[in-house]
């Protein structure tokens, strides 16, 4: 019976962390993009997409281009915008900044979470954005 107490007690304990590992939640991505708006230019291939991006605290977006120039406006938080070329820029709410087209860029938030209304004008059928070597 002892023997029998001792197995059970190794099988719990020995599936305990899986279990442990199984019940944490997922982490969550670092940028969480919501489209509100695609419009068409008028007279050319072009097209205005407007969204807001959440960033998480203390990450790096990752960089990355699109095919057509960026603007926006920092709704909540700070980050520092790195464009290749162009020192780097710290933002904080209410800031407004632009990435020219086709530019390699990145951004750092801060300590807390930032918040930005992103209006890209980018070539039609074109991935909004592609990652940067």
């Amino acid at each position: 019976m002892r023997k029998l107490s001792v197995v059970i007690a190794l099988l719990v304990v020995t599936a305990l962390p899986t279990t442990l590992i199984a019940q944490q939640p997922a982490a969550a991505p670092p940028i969480k993009r919501t489209p509100l708006q695609k419009v068409d230019v008028p007279g050319n291939n072009y097209e205005v997409i407007t969204g807001i991006a959440e960033i998480a605290p203390n990450v790096n977006i990752g960089r990355h281009t699109h095919p057509g120039a960026e603007t926006g406006y920092v709704m909540e938080g700070e980050l520092t915008l790195f464009v290749d070329g162009q020192p780097p820029q710290k933002l904080k709410a209410g800031d407004s900044y632009k990435v020219p087209p086709r530019a390699i860029h990145d951004a750092r938030s801060g300590q807390s979470p930032a918040k930005v209304l992103a209006v890209y004008i980018v070539e039609k059928g074109k991935p909004l954005a592609a990652p940067a070597d």
